[in-house]
Parts: structure tokens; sequence; C-alpha cells
């Protein structure tokens, strides 16, 4: 529900012409072939608002060749819109039934990435323009053809005319972060074995790029398909890799052991080979192999480094404490060591598909052995249901077409199509920036339809006229429109509108009216159901989600630290078969609810509070709170592996009582941001991350006792990040940046 794409620094100006260019050459050129080349109005019609409807309403991401691809393949899909609706508008219950049907489908199909998403306006403009007199299925040929030329003319310009150069691909980005991370690596495993601050800002900066935020929409891995979750999980991997690689414990006064030694070694090779392989080399099939068998010769040093609850002999205190320092950085290592194995696999996935000669561990990439139309399955029933904002906005855009089709079909409103343009392009996801939507768009359109009367009246049949003048106020409509907000687009296009239909019937100023009255009738209806319909669109629905991740997550970790805890089974007699820790897929499904929620709320306006002020933003680090559903996600994989040794009975009493306080924390932060829930605000308060657990080392910790630890408090950094402190500067999260 974008409606017209809004460019809001004065320095777009030169973008929004480039585009007022493209759009104005396709659709004039469409529109006078057919008007006064071959004399057939209604092609001319289809012609001029297909180039429009995908070039001025929709807002496909990318440059224009990447534009020109996504209307390529959506074309099969607006030959069978305008059929549709040329066939259900003969009468009025079959095109309002249809209207909800398609209106939703077309709006929910923002779930499979943002070229779907930016083209589904222009796609429900194209079913919206034939449900409308005149109802002439024997038209429908000429229709199609119209439709046909008008995208294929748009294709073209988008092609050749004012070519924009293409921002770096994720691939590219992910390359990138991948060389640092093999620089980073190579550096610590190298006299002196620690970083310079030049380098962890490089890390930093690395890591940075491959946030969704900072990556343009068009080049966002935010498919359904194999290869773009593949390479989301490749964007996930190396940055962890490069947290992890960060945050390594400084080495003690001697050298590190070789076999730590080999391991950054191997990460390296892999690290380097990885950004070969995204760069479209082959699968980092040797390298992967090599950190396997480094990461497996430090576990087994690691766990023989110390005393077991089996065995062993007393050991004095300096001893003590010298083991637990080596076996932290052992932990640490391993860690580093796991995100590179998967960041190799996933980087294989992403450029190779299914063809990927690197394998994982079972499990970790579920989707690699999936068909495309199972994975769109998965991808939709995720988010068939009303936690999700993609179902949220589908229904409401699609109840609000269909009440407009309705009225527009039961009064024989005047040019109907104008209501539905109207509810089309004011809806928001919230219902104050609805409101506001409403108000400056009635203002322009006000202000248009006094500009258009006085046209019609001054110029009254002069159809040459309108023809010398159609091209010239669409570049201006479509380069001052975007740039100066929606009072703008609607004034300006009020005009435009009088002048293409002012060549295709005999004008009067009465055109104007209808167009005032078509626009109030639609937005008044947007702001109903946007009233109606969930009304803070993602605000509360963020809060919802992030709990419900945070409870989880809570689940999460009071499982994985009782399965580490409890040692052994009888099934770690298969190496080969991982531990499963119940309500890893619902915390997953949670995490993809909370990023859907996170995009959209970063989209909309602070919600105002009482007497027309804004609210005061919480401060909530949202992004912190995702990152720790990946924590808790991955780390909970990892450590849930069956244990070699069994845990020593001190050592375990620490892990549970750990994993306990950890997801006690959760479950009150999860109850602070709940909208549902009665507990207080103040119980949203920051705290330090400290535990007075995390400074006890239990004399019989094996290394799985302190890589369970350095999970532990990573989440707990992760949730001092949640709870801002009391007048801190605002949070990002709160603020979403414009644009």
């Amino acid at each position: 529900m974008r409606g017209f794409p809004v460019l809001r620094m004065p320095e777009d100006y030169a973008a929004s012409g480039r585009r007022a260019v493209r759009v104005t050459l396709a659709a004039a050129a469409g529109f006078y072939l057919f008007r006064y080349g071959l004399g057939q109005p209604v092609a001319a019609t289809y012609a001029l608002f297909s180039a429009v409807a995908v070039g001025g309403l929709s807002h496909i991401p990318g440059s224009g060749r990447q534009r020109a691809a996504t209307v390529t393949r959506a074309l099969p899909v607006c030959w069978l819109l305008v059929a549709i609706g040329t066939y259900l508008s003969v009468r009025t219950w079959c095109a309002v039934v249809g209207m909800l049907l398609i209106g939703f489908a077309l709006a929910f199909a923002a779930v499979g990435g943002p070229r779907p998403a930016g083209a589904a306006p222009g796609l429900q403009l194209l079913y919206i323009l034939p449900s409308f007199p005149p109802y002439d299925p024997g038209s429908l040929a000429e229709r199609l053809i119209g439709t046909t030329t008008g995208l294929m003319l748009f294709v073209l310009v988008e092609t050749l005319v004012l070519g924009e150069p293409s921002p770096p691909s994720y691939r590219e980005r992910a390359a990138a972060a991948a060389l640092t991370a093999a620089g980073t690596s190579a550096r610590l495993s190298t006299p002196p074995y620690a970083l310079t601050a030049d380098d962890l800002r490089a890390a930093q900066h690395s890591g940075e790029e491959l946030r969704p935020l900072t990556v343009p929409e068009a080049e966002r891995p935010a498919g359904p398909a194999v290869r773009d979750r593949a390479l989301t999980d490749t964007g996930l991997a190396i940055r962890t890799l490069l947290n992890r690689l960060a945050l390594l414990p400084s080495p003690p006064p001697s050298p590190p052991g070789p076999e730590i030694v080999s391991v950054l070694t191997a990460v390296t090779g892999l690290a380097a080979d990885t950004a070969a392989c995204l760069r479209g080399g082959p699968s980092p099939t040797t390298s992967y192999a090599d950190l396997a068998a480094a990461r497996a010769r430090l576990s087994a040093l690691s766990a023989d480094s110390t005393a077991s609850a089996d065995g062993g002999h007393p050991a004095s205190t300096a001893t003590r404490e010298s083991s637990a320092t080596l076996l932290r950085r052992h932990a640490a290592v391993l860690e580093i060591a796991d995100a590179a194995l998967t960041m190799g696999p996933a980087a294989a996935l992403a450029v190779h598909g299914r063809r990927a000669a690197v394998t994982a561990a079972p499990g970790r990439f579920w989707y690699a052995s999936l068909r495309g139309p199972s994975l769109w399955w998965y991808r939709i029933r995720g988010h068939a249901g009303q936690g999700s904002v993609f179902f949220q906005n589908a229904v409401r855009l699609a109840l609000a077409l269909t009440a407009a089709r309705l009225v527009a079909g039961v009064d024989t409103l005047p040019h109907g199509f104008w209501a539905m343009l109207a509810t089309l392009t004011l809806t928001r996801t919230t219902v104050d920036e609805t409101w506001s939507t409403m108000r400056t768009a009635l203002t322009g359109t006000f202000a248009g339809a006094l500009v258009t009367a006085a046209v019609l009246v001054l110029v009254g049949a002069d159809t040459v006229w309108y023809a010398v003048a159609l091209p010239l106020w669409m570049l201006f409509a479509f380069t001052v429109g975007p740039v100066k907000g929606i009072g703008w687009a609607q004034g300006l296009f009020t005009v435009l509108v009088a002048l293409v239909f002012a060549q295709l019937a005999p004008p009067t100023w009465h055109l104007a009216e209808v167009r005032m009255l078509d626009v109030l009738i639609g937005s008044a209806i947007g702001a109903v159901l946007g009233l109606l319909a969930w009304p803070r669109g993602a605000h509360d629905e963020l809060r919802r989600t992030v709990a419900d991740l945070l409870r989880r997550a809570a689940e999460i970790v009071v499982a994985t630290s009782a399965t580490v805890a409890g040692g052994p089974s009888a099934d770690d007699s298969v190496p080969s078969r991982p531990s499963v820790v119940p309500g890893h897929r619902s915390l997953q499904h949670a995490v993809v609810l909370a990023e859907s929620a996170y995009a959209q709320y970063q989209s909309e306006p602070t919600p105002f509070g009482g007497k027309g002020r804004r609210a005061a933003p919480r401060q909530v680090d949202w992004q912190a709170s995702l990152i720790a559903g990946h924590h808790a996600l991955w780390g909970s994989e990892r450590l849930a592996e069956p244990p070699r040794h069994r845990m020593g009975r001190v050592a375990a009493a620490s892990v549970d009582a750990l994993g306990e306080r950890v997801a006690g924390r959760m479950l009150l932060v999860s109850a602070s941001l709940d909208p549902g829930d009665d507990t207080p605000t103040a119980s949203l308060r920051p705290f330090d991350p400290a535990l007075t657990e995390l400074a006890t080392e239990p004399p019989d910790a094996p290394r799985l006792y302190y890589a369970t630890v350095s999970w532990l408090n990573a989440l707990l950094h992760d949730l001092s990040r949640i709870a801002r402190v009391e007048g801190a500067s605002a949070d990002p999260g709160s603020h979403p940046p414009r644009g």
C-alpha cells in the first residue's frame, strides 16, 4: 500500500526526472499510436494506463534493466488480470467478489519479496481498469493489445533510455565481507595474534554493509527460493563470523597452540574460497573439509584439556585458572569455526543451488532439498494468519477495494475507477497516516480540480491543445509529484487524467467535479477500513511478535541448557545424528514474523498520542531482539549436538542455573513488550548483563561448559540492548530512517 512512491530529498529531483522521462515516453507513445495513428481509443487507454501502472504507481526496486525484467516476467499475469476483470465486470456481484479475491492475492504477494511487493499496486490497477464501463467483453482483444504495447514500451525505455548504474549486489557485498573476514582471521593466526583498531573498524563496517537496512531493496535476498534463503544465511553467517573474530579473547603471553592456529588458518582459507564462490567460482569443498578436520582436532583437544566427572587428578588453583583461560579461548575459536562452516555451504547453495558440492550438518539448510512450489507454500503458510503484517495489509486493502467497487457499482458512480484508484493509492498501514494522507490528498485534488475546471472551460473541445499539453504535463507531474508529496501528486494527476479523457470524449467542467467526488469517496473508504482493520499498523504487531519471539527463545534456552547439562544420551552412539531441541521450528517462524513486522515498522511514522501530539518513542532496540532470536537458534543447534563426555555435577548445575536465569530475563522483557499483557511497562528497565553465576567457574568444567556460557552471555548482551538506558539518545529502531 505504497501509493505513489514519495522521494523525500531535493536532490532526488534528478532521479525522479529520469523516471518521469521514461514513463512519459512509454505512456505517450502507446496512447498516440492507438488514439491518432490507428483510431483505437480503447487500446490507447490501456496502453497509457499500463505504462503508468508499472512506471508511476508501482515502486519496483532496482535499476532500469531490473525493473524491465520484473515487468517482462509479470506480463502473463497482466493478461490474466485484464481478461478476468473484463469478464467479471458484467455483473456487480461478480466484480465485487473478484475484487476481494484478486485484491487480497495481489497484496499478499508481498511475502515474495520487494519486487512482487513493489509491482502489486500496478497489477491492482490493471485489474481495476477493465472492471468499469463500458462492460464489453468483445473488446478484450483490443484491451490486451493496448496492455501489451504499453508494457513492452515501458520495458524498452527502461532498458535503453537514461540507464542507471546498478548498485553492488548482495552477493558482491557478501564476497567483500568474506574477504574482510579472511584478512581478520589471517591476522589472528599470525604474530602478534591480535587485531588493530583499523581491523576492528573494517570488520564492523563489512558487517554493517550486510544489514538489510543498508542494502537497496532490489538487492535484498528476501524471496522464498533456495538461492535467496541461502544468500540470507550467508549474510548472517558472515556477520556472525566477523563479530566472533572481533571478540576473540586475547591470547596468553605464550603463543596460541598449533590446533588454534590451524583452525584460524583454515577459516582464512574457507573465507577466501567463499568470496571466490560468491563471485561465480566453484564451491569451497576443499577448504570446508580442511576446516572441519581442524575443528575436530581442536574439539578433541579441548575435551581432554580438563578433568571430567568420570575421573581426573586434583589440580592446583593456578592450573585450573590456566585451564579455564585456555578453554574459554577454545570455545571462542570453535564458535568462529562453526560460523565459517555455516558460511561456506550457504554461499555454495546461494550460487549453485541444489548442485552445490558442499554439504552441511543435517537440518542446517532444511530448504536445500525442496522445490520452488514447496518453498512458496512454506512462505505463504507461515504468513497466513493475523499475526503477519503481510496478511493484515492484504486483508485491509482487499476489503477497502471491495467496498469501493461495491459503492461504485451499486450507485453507478461516474468514473468509479477513480474512486478505486484513490482507495488504492491513499490507504496506509496505520489510521493516523491514512487520515493525514487523506487530508493532504483532498487538498491537492481540490486544487487540481479547480485547475482542471478552468482549463476545460477555457480550452473547450480543442483536442489538439490537449494532445500537445499531455506529454508536457505528464513529464512535470511525474517529476514533481514524487518529490513534493501526495498532495502535489494527487493534484497534478487530477489534471493529467482530465487531459487524457478530454481526448477520448467531449469534455465538460463537470469532469473536475466528478474527480473530486471520486477521490473523496475512495479516500473515505480507505480511512474507515484503516480504522477498523489493525489501525496501528505494525507498531503493536511488532511488540507482540517480539514478545512471542522472546518467549519461544526462553523455552529454547531452558531446553538447550538441560540438554547440555544432561550429558550423553542413548542417541549419542550415532555421531551424525544431532540432538534436536523442541521448539526450533516455532522459533524460526516467530523470527520471520518479527522481521516482517520490523521491516514495515520502519516505514511507518511514530503513532500520535493525545491531542495530536506524537507519542514518546519507547526506548527499545528492536533489532537487538531479532539478533537475540537468531543467536538463540544458532547457538542451540550447535550446543545440542551430543557431547563426547558427561559434564560434571557442579558444572551441570551451573549451566542449568544460568539457563534458567537468562530465560527468566527473556520472559521479563517479553512481558513488558506484549501490548496485551498486564505487566507494567516499568518492568522494562536497563540492567547489568553480568550475572553472578558467570563469574563462578566450576573446577570440573569442560570446554562445553565455556561454550554454553559464551552463548548465554551473548544472549544477555542482546537483552541489555533491548532495554535502553533511561534518558539515553533516541533508539534508532524508534526513529527509522526515511526515504
